[in-house]
């Protein structure tokens, strides 16, 4: 499947790994080299801004939509191809959506698992079926997956959520998803 551009849902902090700002920064150089564009949160700190600074030192094209509430928390980014400001969180979760061919989460808190969830849930209520990626940095979301396969086995899914989600442990995988 070839994309034009991905939405990324990732934290405005590190975290602890370096491994978590590593691949983020193979993820942007990845997109960017690859001509896909990047669409994510706006911020410039943590994960955010990892991917955003190297999808742009790369040449790649980044567009950042953050609403009007979060313009001095998450530090936007203002070297960015596009900033879209929104009046709130749930415009700002709709245009990542609409704007994207495909999603892909990587290690962040509340916010991320937010979104990430709002994107299934349209999946399976057929709003929209984009693929939705989580790039499991380091393990980082093996306690998640356990939940999901729970959810499967206790029989509180209408489908079997690998349908939906790809899980991939590296930004190495990508060229054999997006080719």
């Amino acid at each position: 499947m070839k994309i034009k551009s991905l939405t990324v849902f990732c934290g405005s902090k590190p975290g602890k790994k370096p491994a978590n700002i590593l691949e983020a920064a193979a993820l942007g150089e990845w997109l960017a080299l690859n001509e896909v564009d990047l669409i994510y949160g706006g911020g410039n700190k943590g994960v955010m801004g990892a991917v955003a600074n190297a999808c742009l030192d790369n040449g790649g094209k980044v567009i950042g939509i953050i609403p009007k509430l979060l313009l001095e928390w998450e530090a936007q980014h203002t070297g960015l191809t596009e900033l879209i400001i929104t009046d709130d969180m749930h415009d700002r979760k709709k245009l990542l959506y609409e704007k994207c061919d495909a999603a892909m989460v990587l290690p962040g808190g509340i916010g991320t698992m937010d979104e990430l969830f709002e994107m299934l849930t349209w999946n399976n209520l057929k709003i929209h079926n984009k693929k939705l990626y989580i790039l499991n940095v380091a393990g980082y979301y093996n306690a998640l997956i356990e939940l999901l396969e729970n959810f499967d086995t206790e029989e509180f899914m209408y489908q079997d959520w690998k349908e939906k989600l790809v899980v991939i442990h590296s930004t190495a995988e990508l060229s054999s998803l997006f080719s």
